[in-house]
């Protein structure tokens, strides 16, 4: 006698555009997870390679293992590279899903590249079931255009239908899926994670105190951390200015990232006569960051666009607590349960001030919410990802079996 679906092994293949530091330890997980014969299929090797990123303006390649500990291939990608639909096509994904007797593919690679829809039209060939997601929290895209709200009004639902099984980070991204008619046996939250040990493990070698003379930072005095990229839509300025109006008395603010708007951000520093309180640290690669996270007292993102933002897990992985605006994804599931103080309206530039005077003022109020944010970690992790994953994958591959017969 047979397995039923609900007990068997399942051959899984995921499709992702490139090696991202936040997924490899999740794929090496799910490598050894007893439910699942396992394979990525990269688009690009960007990332596991020196390449430029516009968006820092540097040539990163990340100093993390992105590739060891699962198995995985590169399709060569027949297309320019760009960020556009043609940018990302890589036909022998067609020819690997038909070919590879996989019941479920997990396809990372969004629908606005042509990778996506030869993966989804190999998966229907071959009977696969098809999961797909977003990390999107909101019609309403990055550059608030309204028509583009409207298309997504009327193509997303369609869209979506597509999937054996939508998967979603975050959820907000749930609720945006029932907005637009999609039964919750449909939607599976796969929480947005980050290997929590090797943060928690980093954090505690870091030398503290040694890090922050590095920064300049005063004998018992507090640092503010932001920790991005330098972007509009991350709205550096806002904290900029509401450190300034905070006025408090032996803090810095440290900036770790880099990007378009680094001098125009040094400009106002000396402008708003902070500038001998304000460091800028410039890209900080992987294996830096449980330093500057372990060696900073909150870390603060005002962002206007933000559908997750994993450098919340991070930073509460290394006890380090995290005010946000209300745009951040992250705001809901991680800092409301564990702070809700800790959320202010985005743009709100009095509002953050007087945040950072209530938490900033207080270390024993300070000490609370860094204990809350660890502590929220502890219920999401990898474990509830994978253990989600794999219900979906269940569910999805149940459907399309069911599908099958029925045809």
């Amino acid at each position: 006698m047979g397995f039923s679906v609900a007990e068997q092994r399942f051959r899984v293949l995921a499709v992702a555009t490139h090696p991202v530091q936040y997924m490899a330890p999740i794929f090496r997980r799910m490598a050894s997870h007893p439910q699942l014969q396992f394979q990525v299929a990269y688009c690009s090797l960007r990332g596991a390679q020196a390449s430029l990123d516009q968006e820092f303006g540097a040539t990163v390649k990340w100093d993390v293992p992105l590739l060891d500990g699962y198995d995985w291939v590169e399709i060569p990608n027949q297309g320019s590279g760009a960020e556009s639909f043609f940018g990302l096509s890589n036909p022998g994904l067609g020819h690997l899903i038909r070919k590879g007797n996989f019941d479920a593919i997990l396809c990372f690679v969004g629908y606005v590249r042509a990778s996506f829809w030869i993966a989804f039209a190999a998966a229907r060939l071959a009977n696969s079931a098809f999961l797909f997601g977003t990390d999107a929290t909101s019609l309403v895209p990055r550059d608030s255009r309204h028509w583009k709200v409207y298309v997504k009004k009327l193509l997303w639902p369609r869209l979506f239908r597509l999937a054996d099984q939508v998967i979603v980070p975050s959820s907000t991204g749930v609720a945006l899926m029932r907005s637009l008619g999609l039964p919750d046996d449909r939607v599976t939250l796969t929480p947005y994670v980050v290997d929590n040990d090797w943060w928690a493990a980093q954090a505690s070698r870091v030398d503290r105190s040694s890090i922050r003379d590095s920064w300049g930072a005063p004998p018992h005095g507090l640092v503010v951390l932001f920790c991005a990229k330098l972007q509009p839509w991350k709205r550096p300025s806002d904290l900029l200015q509401a450190f300034a109006r905070a006025n408090l008395a032996n803090t810095i603010l440290v900036f770790a990232g880099e990007g378009p708007l680094h001098s125009q951000l040094e400009a106002e520093a000396a402008t708003l006569g902070i500038a001998d309180r304000v460091r800028f640290l410039g890209f900080m690669n992987q294996s830096q960051l449980p330093a500057v996270y372990a060696s900073a007292d909150l870390l603060v993102l005002p962002s206007e666009y933000e559908p997750f933002a994993v450098v919340v897990n991070e930073a509460s992985c290394c006890a380090c607590p995290v005010a946000a605006s209300d745009r951040v994804g992250a705001a809901r599931d991680l800092i409301f349960p564990a702070n809700p103080g800790l959320i202010f309206p985005c743009g709100d530039i009095e509002a953050l001030a007087r945040l950072l005077q209530q938490y900033l003022s207080d270390r024993g109020k300070l000490a609370t919410a860094a204990r809350n944010a660890r502590a929220r970690m502890d219920a999401w992790s990898p474990h509830e990802n994978i253990a989600a994953t794999v219900e979906a994958i269940r569910l999805a591959v149940l459907k399309r079996r069911s599908s099958g017969s029925a045809r």
